[in-house]
């Protein structure tokens, strides 16, 4: 445990309310219980007690818990004040204050538990992805990485990859054995299960980070193909307005909304067809285009009652962006004569949004976009910043296996080493003081 001042914060919003939690953390914490409570609590029982400013005066009525360094989730000693909501609790802080305390910088109670070991980078970052859920299967998600499946993940291949580093670097310390330990079958198949457990981890981490920061649906097609109503059917009310006019819809529209537990912002955009002169037409096509461009899922709705050939699609798919996929969404199937049904296969639907028709499948598709898993599945919370080292890593995986079939063993273990650095940054083995800043700046005050 580091030495540190001691911190204090409110830990539950600011304003009026029932309950109010202020925590101290620090060495100061039991002076200061003395001089506030009058005694130092029993460690971790709750104690009913006031608490006294300067002049002996009752400042509150509540509940204190003692938590003795290094029993706490800081690892330094914690006192934590349950007490009324209001303006008593910027009195309470402020007695702590005068009582040697300071006022916490935004994750300081977090990133003093990751530097007294008490939990690791990304278990920290899970604590804020907890936070700021924003439904309940990223919470979930947020606290089984919290609780550290993530993190034995990564562990874990590290513990491989370290393992397959030694075996490396002993071939090359000993040249002069017979056998060629580089080209053995043994060291072969030991990089291709790393490599294969640190695909299943990015594949992992990738879900996750799509889980936290939600899907990005894009709804295209022809002017009057129905995507306004697809767009308020999937929200469960009107957010787009609908007329038998083409070309309604000018700008983008956006909405959030819920699929199956996994968040998702929805973009209602305008018809795609060739330039009409309509300068502000082909904005809200330059617009829409863009957007497809920034989703991660498009569905391409097709009227199937007047283009049951999917031409409009043949006609747009070459303007597609490559790295978004594409789902095929058959509308206004309730008129639509009886051969479009013949091309509403997998992965296109078919669906009538005016009615309703076919949308719980259709649902069902977006949310496994984000990985969707049966309620209690083991999606796990991650960041970008996570999926970047995998990613990373995976690369100088790669190399490391280009360099052992060259018999460059020194270049090789060179790549291994990058590849366990890169691994490091996802837990803070390896940091640096600038990302911490960054990681740490972005939480709640009092987390």
């Amino acid at each position: 445990m580091r030495e540190r001042d001691t911190i204090v914060a409110t830990a539950t919003p600011p304003g009026r309310g029932g309950v109010a939690v202020v925590r101290a953390s620090g060495p100061a914490v039991p002076e200061i219980a003395r001089q506030l409570l009058g005694s130092l609590p029993v460690p971790r029982y709750a104690t009913f007690s006031q608490w006294l400013d300067a002049d002996g005066q009752c400042i509150d009525l509540g509940l204190a818990l003692y938590f003795p360094a290094p029993h706490s989730f800081t690892g330094e000693h914690v006192l934590e004040l349950q007490g009324h909501g209001g303006v008593v609790v910027d009195a309470l802080v402020d007695r702590l204050v005068q009582l040697g305390a300071r006022r916490a910088r935004a994750g300081e109670f977090s990133e003093r538990a990751f530097l007294n070991d008490k939990i690791d980078l990304a278990q920290a970052e899970a604590i804020a992805d907890l936070v700021d859920a924003g439904s309940r299967r990223n919470a979930q998600a947020a606290l089984r990485s919290l609780r550290g499946e993530f993190s034995q993940r990564v562990h874990a291949t590290h513990a491989a990859l370290t393992s397959l580093r030694v075996y490396v670097e002993a071939a090359i310390d000993f040249p002069e054995e017979e056998i060629d330990f580089l080209a053995s079958a043994e060291l072969r198949e030991r990089l291709e299960e790393v490599q294969q457990r640190m695909a299943t981890v990015l594949a992992s981490a990738e879900e996750g980070a799509l889980l936290s920061r939600g899907l990005t649906v894009a709804i295209a097609g022809r002017p009057n193909a129905g995507k306004s109503t697809l767009m308020n059917q999937l929200a469960g009310h009107d957010v787009a307005i609908v007329t038998p006019v083409a070309g309604t819809t000018r700008d983008l529209l956006r909405e959030r909304i819920e699929i199956e537990g996994v968040p998702v912002e929805l973009i209602d955009t305008a018809g795609l067809r060739s330039a009409t002169g309509d300068a502000i037409e082909a904005e809200g096509m330059r617009r829409a285009r863009a957007a497809i461009a920034g989703a991660d899922l498009l569905l391409f709705l097709v009227d199937a009652a007047t283009d049951p050939q999917l031409r409009s699609l043949e006609e747009e798919r070459a303007s597609l962006p490559e790295g978004v996929p594409v789902t095929l969404v058959l509308n206004k199937m309730d008129i639509a004569p009886a051969a479009a049904a013949a091309n509403a296969h997998p992965p296109g639907f078919a669906i009538s949004a005016a009615h309703g028709t076919g949308m719980q499948a259709l649902r069902q598709h977006i949310a496994s976009h984000a990985g969707h898993v049966e309620q209690g599945g083991g999606a796990l919370s991650a960041r970008s910043r996570h999926v970047d080292a995998l990613r990373r890593a995976a690369r100088h995986l790669t190399a490391a296996h280009e360099q052992l079939s060259a018999k460059q063993g020194d270049l090789a273990a060179l790549e291994l080493r990058e590849a366990q650095r890169a691994l490091g940054e996802i837990t803070g083995a390896v940091t640096s003081d600038e990302l911490l800043g960054k990681i740490f700046g972005s939480f709640c005050i009092g987390k």
